[in-house]
């Protein structure tokens, strides 16, 4: 997806479910997913989102 969605998106979604959400760059575009769901290479971190900070 594009960068503009996916950070509205995590956005939306960290403060929705009250947890950290992360953009991580792929092959194909952005994707977003839970903090402690992301187990891939640290360097493909575009940003987090922490609904509690």
């Amino acid at each position: 997806m594009p960068l503009k969605t996916a950070q509205s998106l995590a956005w939306n979604l960290a403060r929705t479910l009250m947890t950290i959400m992360v953009i991580v760059r792929s092959g194909q575009g952005y994707a977003v997913m839970p903090w402690d769901e992301f187990d891939g290479n640290p360097a493909e971190l575009v940003h987090e989102y922490d609904p509690f900070s």
